[in-house]
Parts: C-alpha cells; structure tokens; sequence
C-alpha cells in the first residue's frame, strides 16, 4: 500500500455504540494485600487500578525495588475523575492482527512516506531488522494491528512523515518514563503489550477506568468497545488529563489514523470471533505414553498484556532450570507451519468448512508452541498431521525459568482466553482458571489436575 494522505479534520461518522457492559465498581476504601512471591509493585499497581506512585506514597517506601514475601501493603481506594468519552476511535478488527490486514505492505507503505522510520535500522537480538520490519514483528508477535502501530509512531513523535525528528524521540519514540526501554523494539512492544492489555480486560468487563499518567483515574464509558479501550488504555499510561482527552477524541490519533488510511471503520469485521465458532478437535502437545507436568494455567499468550490465553506443560524427567530435554512436542492438529524462529512454532490449523490453512497468520485458527528448540525444530512450510514432531521443549524464545512448552490459540488474530466461554480441551481435558494468573486446572470427567510449577503427583498428566 502506497501512502495517499489525506486531508486533516475529515468529517468522522460517529459508529453505533455499543451495549452498555457491566464494568466493575470502583473501590471506595482502602485494602491491603498481602506481597506474594514474584509480585512487583507495578504489578499490584495494575491490579488495583492505581498510580505506582499512589501505591510508593501510600506505604512510604524508601526502596520501592525491594519487596518481602508476606509484606502487607495498603492499597489506597482510588480518586475517580470525570467519567470519559464514548467515542469510538477503531472497530475491534483495528487493533488486532486480523484478516483486515492481509492487503497491507507495512514496507512498501512506511517507505512511500520517506519519514525517518523508512531509513531506520536496529539490531534485535543479534539481526539488523528495518524500521519496518520492526513494525511488522511486532505486530505478528503480539497479534496487534500493523496499521495501529504506525499511526501512533506518527502521531506520538512524527518518526512517520518527518526525516528528523527531534532528538530527544530517539531513543523514546513513544515512551520516556522508563529509561532502560530503548529503541524501537522495546518500545514497541511496550505499546503493543499496553494496547492489548486494555482490549482483554475490556472483552471480560474487567476494566472499569483507565489510570493516567499524573495519577487520575478516568472511569470508562460503559458503551465503548474493546479497540477504543485499549487505545484509551494506552494513552492512559502516556498521557495526563489534558492530553488525554484530546488523543483519545475525535482530533487525537484518531485524525493521524484517517489521514494515513482513511476511516478506520471501513476495515471493520464485525463479529471478529463469531459467537458460535467451536475450536478444532486438539490433543495434548505431546507424544503418548508419556508423562508430562502441567506448570501453568491460564495466562498471557504473548506478554501479559494479552488474554489469558496459554497453558503450560514441562517434559518429564524432573530436572528443573532450562535443561535440554530429548522429549517432543507434537502438533495439537493438522496444519502447516507458518513461521518458526525466536522459540516460537506458529501454525495454520486445517479445518474444514473455515478460511483455514490458507497460509495467513490473521485468518483462522492458529496456534503458537513456544520454547521450542532450534535443534530439530519444524520448517515454515512443513504439513503437520496431529501428533507429528513439532521440536524439543527449551527455554529459547521469550522469558522461561525452565525448560518447557507454552501453548495459545489464535482466531482472525484475537487470542482466545483459555478457561471462558470456548477453554481450551485437548484429549478431553478442559482448561478451567481460577482468577489468579498462572493458577488453573485441567479437568476430565471425575479427574482434576492442577497447575503447579515443578513436579508433583497433583500435576503430572499423561495421553
């Protein structure tokens, strides 16, 4: 896609709005909680719709980097401000890697515009990737909209249009608050991460306001939906009040986005996961007779920003740590293998009557292993029946404090949480959360396993 822009303040049809959801109430007293092991203060922060710096004041921390197992902190009731606009900025189909952008050359599109980004170049993990290349990564990772992302670098910093932009954007095209997060990448992924984080938690009416940068907490107009939820969420963790408002209007990103691409509504699918889709028959990730742990319940599928939409399971043999294991991870179902590099096995499940093993990432089902080694590991390309080799479980790809394999599902590029309306069910077991991330179960008939890291009697589970 060639850049044709347009021009600025193009009148905006306002879309329907939605079916006022249920949001959560905001809490009008102080609680306290009690630190668990791997909790950060963002973290608890997050969780409770709060400032960092609301949670560092109100507990007078001298090192907020150092936190006890069992240390109880006071979490203040948050100060709501007024309430936000139920102005929708994206469909849904916007924000997600969907079949909206199968049409789209990021490259050819930043390249036509001969901004600072199309000369841009970064080394990610050892390889020289292009500015766009960047985008695109990104994009695919986290299954957010390539489209998006270039509007944002543009209307945050210009990196799209202006060949020099200022110099204090170039280490921080998005982000300043976070000094070590450097570069176009990190930067990246932070947004995409923050993007998705607002649009999960809106999909399960867990998100009732939206924390701002100086500390505000804007309650959510109930009509909103999941794309304008998580560009509002994103600009919370930007923005002030003041700027705020404005990036979220109808003269925000919104204006950057149409002069770039036209209405945003024009992509719309709607619905992006029909109502009646089923998952595909799946078995577990791994060969029979073999007896694995299962490490992990429902959590993010690619950060944890996004649904709660993987499970885990570790190799027998008990070694704990990222160990090499000679066990191997076996394909859930027909399909063939899109990509794999990074640790990461992504393929297009074969399913009958659907638009699937089309070779499209934003179509369908689609399944990611994760922590899969690059010694014997599947080719782009390779047809795995179910039950065929995928690789060795590793530690490669992402953060992994053991050797394991992490497993998510994909629908037109939405992840499907793993314990809701459609759990996962592999060889008749059904994925069952219990609110806590990481904590689950898998069971099948009168059988219930639970998830637990480590190896235990509780957890073991085999085909």
């Amino acid at each position: 896609m060639i850049a044709t822009l347009q021009p600025a303040e193009l009148p905006v049809a306002t879309p329907t709005p939605d079916i006022p959801r249920q949001l959560p109430t905001l809490r009008s007293k102080p609680e306290e909680y009690i630190v668990q092991a791997n909790d950060s203060l963002a973290q608890i922060a997050r969780i409770y719709n709060i400032s960092l710096d609301e949670l560092i004041q109100a507990n007078q921390l001298v090192n907020p980097d150092y936190l006890e197992i069992g240390q109880v902190l006071v979490i203040p009731a948050p100060v709501p401000g007024t309430p936000g606009p139920g102005f929708k900025i994206i469909p849904d189909s916007e924000l997600v890697f969907s079949p909206g952008t199968t049409g789209f050359d990021t490259g050819v599109f930043i390249d036509s515009l001969k901004g600072f980004l199309a000369g841009f170049q970064e080394e990610v993990e050892g390889t020289i990737m292009s500015g766009s290349q960047i985008v695109d990564r990104i994009a695919r990772d986290y299954s957010v909209n390539p489209r998006l992302l270039v509007a944002i670098l543009e209307y945050r910093r210009g990196w799209v249009t202006q060949q020099k932009p200022a110099e204090s954007t170039l280490e921080h095209p998005i982000l300043e608050a976070e000094a070590w997060r450097t570069g176009l990448y990190l930067q990246l992924a932070w947004t995409a991460n923050q993007l998705n984080r607002g649009y999960y938690l809106w999909k399960v009416n867990s998100l009732g306001a939206f924390p701002l940068k100086d500390g505000e907490l804007v309650p959510a107009n109930p009509t909103l939906n999941a794309g304008t939820a998580g560009v509002q969420f994103l600009f919370g963790q930007l923005e002030d009040r003041a700027e705020w408002d404005r990036a979220v209007s109808e003269s925000g990103l919104l204006q950057t986005y149409i002069r770039f691409f036209g209405n945003p509504f024009r992509y719309a699918i709607e619905p992006l996961v029909p109502g009646d889709i089923l998952q595909p028959t799946m078995q577990l990730p791994f060969e029979p007779g073999r007896q694995w742990a299962f490490t992990g319940g429902p959590h993010g599928g690619w950060g944890d920003g996004s649904a709660w939409a993987a499970i885990d399971f570790a190799p027998p043999g008990g070694a704990l740590g990222c160990v090499q294991s000679e066990e191997w991870v076996t394909a859930v179902a027909d399909g063939t293998v899109l990509r794999a590099g990074q640790g990461a096995v992504i393929q297009d499940l074969d399913v009958s009557g659907e638009r699937s093993n089309d070779g499209l990432e934003q179509t369908g089902w689609v399944f990611l292993y994760m922590h899969i080694e690059t010694r014997g590991r599947v080719q782009p390309g390779d047809y795995l029946k179910a039950g065929d080799r995928i690789g060795h479980p590793s530690c490669e790809g992402g953060v992994s404090s053991g050797t394991h394999v992490h497993v998510a599902r994909r629908y037109n590029g939405e992840w499907i949480p793993a314990d809701q309306t459609m759990p996962f069910v592999m060889d008749g077991w059904v994925s069952r959360g219990s609110g806590r991330e990481y904590d689950g179960y898998l069971v099948k008939d009168d059988q219930k396993i639970e998830a637990e890291e480590g190896y235990y009697p509780a957890n073991m589970i085999w085909r």
